[in-house]
Order: C-alpha cells, then sequence, then structure tokens
C-alpha cells in the first residue's frame, strides 16, 4: 500500500519528477525533430471561452494566439501553442514548422523547457531532503548520543494508561497513573509531510527530556502465505523493529484473554519480564471505561492498558509507541504471528 507521506511522498514525488522530466526533454528535443525555423506574425489574440482561469495568477486569460507565417511562397495561419504577456497583434515571433506538414507548427520557445525545469527542481528538492534527514539525524546523535535506556529498576506493581491524541495532525502519546497524572510523554516539536517528525520524550517522574525524530508509518508487502504486510517507521533514523532488538526487547503477541479483538503483549528485556500491555478503547480508565461501556467494546489504535512494576517507563514507552503509530501487532512489524499465537493457544 502507497502513502502519500514520509517516504512514500518522497518516492512518489522522484517518480514524478522524472516522468515531468521526460516530458519536458520530449517535447524540448524530439517532439520538434526535423522541424525547421521560420518567423510568423501575430494576428489575434483572443480569449478561450472555454479556459477556466487561475484566480491566484495575475493575467491569466487563456488566450488563444493565431500567427500566420509563409513557406515555399504559401501563407499558412495557425495557432500557437505557448502564450507570453509580451505578445500582442503584429509582433514577430519565432516558430518552428513541420516541412512534410507546413500547418503543423511549434513555438520554438515552446513549453517543454518548463516541463525539465520543474522536473529538476522536484528531483533537487527530493534529493535534498533525504540528504537533510540524514544530516538531522547525525546532529541529533552528535548533540546526545545514541538512545539508551535506563537500567531495570523494580517497584510496586501498577496499571498505568497509555493514550494517543486524537483529531489532530500533530499528535502525541503519553502514560497516565490512575489520578491522570502524566508520568512520559512524547510531544510533537515538528510537523512534516515528507522528513521525521520533531518530538521530545519526556519523562516527568525523573525531570529528564531527550530530543528524537519519529519518521512516517511505512508498509509494504511482506509477501507470506497469509497476505501479511510489515509496518513499521524510523526512530531516529532506526527502523523501530530493529531498534528494540538492539535494545534485547522480545514482544510475546497475543490476544487478550477473553477478549477476540484486544492484542495484548508481553514485554521482555534482556530474557526478564518488565511489562503487560493490553490493547483498549480511547476510554482507558476504568471510570470512562464504565460510563461509554458500549464503545469500550471495540480497541482503538494507540490505546493501551500496562500492567508493571517498572520504576523506569523509557523501553516501555517506546515499545508502546511502535505499536500506536505502525499499526503492527508483534515485534517483526507484521501481524501474522499474533495470529499463530491464537492459533497455538
Amino acid at each position: 500500500m502507497f502513502s502519500f507521506k514520509g517516504p512514500g511522498l518522497k518516492i512518489f514525488a522522484a517518480i514524478l519528477a522524472v516522468i515531468v522530466l521526460g516530458v519536458g526533454v520530449y517535447f524540448t528535443f524530439f517532439r520538434s525533430k526535423g522541424y525547421e525555423k521560420t518567423e510568423a506574425t501575430i494576428v489575434s489574440i483572443e480569449n478561450d471561452p472555454d479556459y477556466i482561469p487561475d484566480p491566484d495568477t495575475e493575467n491569466d486569460a487563456g488566450r488563444i494566439v493565431t500567427v500566420k507565417y509563409t513557406v515555399d511562397g504559401k501563407e499558412y495561419t495557425a495557432q500557437l501553442d505557448s502564450d507570453s504577456p509580451s505578445y500582442e497583434v503584429g509582433k514577430t515571433v519565432h516558430i518552428q514548422y513541420d516541412p512534410q506538414n507546413p500547418a503543423k507548427i511549434t513555438s520554438s520557445k515552446g513549453f517543454g523547457i518548463y516541463f525539465m525545469i520543474a522536473g529538476a527542481v522536484i528531483l533537487l528538492l527530493v534529493v535534498g531532503l533525504t540528504v537533510k534527514k540524514k544530516l538531522d539525524v547525525k546532529k541529533l546523535k552528535e548533540t546526545q548520543g545514541e538512545t539508551v535506556y535506563a537500567p531495570s529498576e523494580q517497584g510496586e506493581e501498577r496499571e498505568l494508561y497509555f493514550l494517543t491524541d486524537l483529531g489532530t495532525p500533530k499528535y502525541g502519546h503519553r502514560i497516565e497513573d490512575k489520578e491522570r497524572n502524566v508520568l512520559y510523554e512524547a510531544k510533537m516539536t515538528k510537523f512534516t509531510l515528507a522528513g521525521p517528525f520533531g518530538f521530545d520524550f519526556i519523562d516527568y517522574e525523573h525531570g529528564t527530556t531527550k530530543a528524537h525524530l519519529v519518521g512516517h508509518q511505512e508498509e509494504t508487502d511482506w509477501n507470506s502465505f497469509l497476505l501479511d504486510n510489515h509496518y513499521t517507521f524510523s526512530l531516529d533514523g532506526e527502523d523501530i523493529w530493529k531498534h528494540l532488538k538492539k535494545n534485547g526487547v522480545k514482544v510475546e503477541s497475543r490476544f487478550a484473554e477473553g477478549k477476540v479483538l484486544f492484542p495484548s503483549y508481553t514485554v521482555s528485556r534482556d530474557g526478564a519480564e518488565i511489562g503487560y500491555i493490553e490493547a483498549s478503547s480511547q476510554y482507558v480508565h476504568e471510570e470512562d471505561a464504565e460510563e461509554h461501556a458500549v464503545a469500550n467494546k471495540v480497541p482503538v489504535p494507540g490505546f493501551y492498558r500496562i500492567f508493571t512494576s517498572e520504576k523506569n517507563l523509557d523501553l516501555l514507552f517506546v515499545v508502546a509507541l511502535a505499536f500506536a503509530r505502525s499499526g503492527a501487532t508483534d515485534d517483526k512489524g507484521g501481524s501474522r504471528k499474533i495470529l499463530f499465537n491464537a492459533m497455538k493457544g
């Protein structure tokens, strides 16, 4: 599946740039190949009655320019395929004509050059954005180093709630306790359609803030026999699932007991369990769930209940973030594993 954002937007723009460049090259160098040059005189300029003007463009009248010219002593009249604010009746312009059919003409100025310029500009933007992303990631790592998570430290068992902002493109995520105090939060600081989002990860319990670059969701065919797809995004330029594996994280995915639609995740770090995450509706707090009993029957992506005795929530937060933003249901970025685990259960 293709998305018009992030990597998908840049791929689409690159393909579009190549097509536009190709059209420009064709019209500039091949369409009029073999044509001969001559001069023509503008005999009339009329507004095109079928043309819909652009209100943001000045002097945009959609004009039909008619010229008169002579080839081998015979006079021809034809419409020009270009217009210019400098054109006026009686003015001499350069044209090219087909010697096999002199009635077929094109402006020697043509519009192919504009396609070439547009294609080149789009391509430069794509390359520039790609380079900028790499430089931003490099600068981030030079400034604050590689992401390092706090060591596992056990405390009392607690039930926490992971929520995602809805109704805004600049959405963030947070973990709350039963009293709705925000304990950990990812607050978006930079929104963009092409490059990665800027986020501040704020640990309120320990008073720390760290900047991160979070990429757009990517979806690609996995080509399994279940036709599964692969869902992912990047964290500081690294695939989120590779990032978690590198930090010793393993997630066992299955459906929550007695809840066929609700995925659940047992999260381990270096072989030791650090938390249990269960999908929820947007009413993660018990009192809200009771008040909205009907709406609470269906899970909503990005909302979870977390059961843990960990004092440091940074790694658990990133695990929940991985599922909330990617759309995957297992730690390989797909949904196949959870189905196998459900069948085994």
